[in-house]
């Protein structure tokens, strides 16, 4: 049998398989479709043109974007738009498979014991750096508590990371309405002073409803949607990684799969519980 064996064709099969499942269909097709729905409507009245305004567009998109700055650092706001990709790309394996992968390691340190683990099974968990790094402790022979400990660390560093992005967003959503408001009241006092000029009335009265248009949809159709999702994304992937500590410490320990098996179900929603047929 070649080093990694049963173990190695599962964890190939299961990449395969995740690599195909990496797009977010919810987050595409929600966003997408309510952007597609709204520019429908602009198209069937005929006049799409007239919804596209520079200086409302400057007003909310510029001025969200400085006011969420100013409660932020740069580098958390700019964080906080890199990993936006990851709420359309997220090809994390879900906590099910976690389980399964943890179990196969488990069964594959018992039966071949644990210093097998650095071939093969090691380097089918690259894809998952918080595994390979605490497999990596484990078989370097760190001791099982400082190995939990450290990877609850980066847990834990990670979540704050996750928070402050989701933090950042939140407020694009709550600020960028009231930028639209605020260029509302810019249009209005522009139109009223110019009421003796009809050309200036309509392209401030443009203003004045564009920049509320444009702020309605940043926060409801893109700012809050997406910090929900990257929430959503952030809480799966901290129960993924508890699973991957929990396999872990029990690997360094040298526990039965069946008592890892039980642990690992006991923070498994129901229906993504795993059964295993122990002989």
């Amino acid at each position: 049998m070649a080093d990694g064996g049963p173990f190695l064709d599962r964890s190939r099969r299961a990449l395969s398989a995740d690599s195909h499942a990496g797009v977010d269909l919810a987050t595409v097709i929600g966003i997408g479709g309510a952007l597609a729905l709204i520019a429908l409507a602009m198209l069937l009245g005929g006049s799409p043109g007239s919804f596209l305004d520079i200086p409302a567009i400057l007003i909310v998109v510029l001025g969200t974007l400085a006011v969420t700055l100013a409660a932020f650092t740069f580098d958390e706001v700019a964080a906080a738009f890199a990993v936006l990709p990851r709420t359309v790309l997220h090809p994390r394996l879900d906590a099910g498979d976690a389980a399964d992968r943890m179990l196969d390691l488990a069964e594959e340190a018992r039966s071949r014991g644990l210093l097998k683990l650095q071939g093969a099974p090691l380097e089918g968990t690259a894809d998952e750096p918080f595994l390979y790094k605490g497999l990596s402790l484990v078989i370097d022979g760190t001791a099982e508590d400082e190995v939990e400990a450290m990877l609850r660390q980066e847990m834990d560093a990670t979540a704050a990371r996750h928070a402050r992005s989701v933090g950042v967003l939140r407020r694009a959503a709550e600020v960028s309405p009231a930028m639209g408001l605020i260029g509302t009241l810019v249009g209005l006092v522009q139109m009223l002073g110019n009421l003796d000029d009809p050309a200036r009335i309509g392209p401030s009265m443009a203003v004045a409803l564009l920049t509320t248009f444009y702020g309605a949809i940043l926060s409801n159709v893109v700012f809050a949607p997406l910090a929900s999702k990257l929430e959503r994304n952030a809480a799966e992937e901290q129960l993924v990684n508890h699973l991957y500590v929990v396999g872990v410490v029990s690997i360094a320990r040298k526990e039965n799969t069946r008592r890892l098996e039980m642990l690992l179900n006991s923070v498994l929603p129901p229906h993504q519980r795993v059964r295993r047929v122990h002989v």
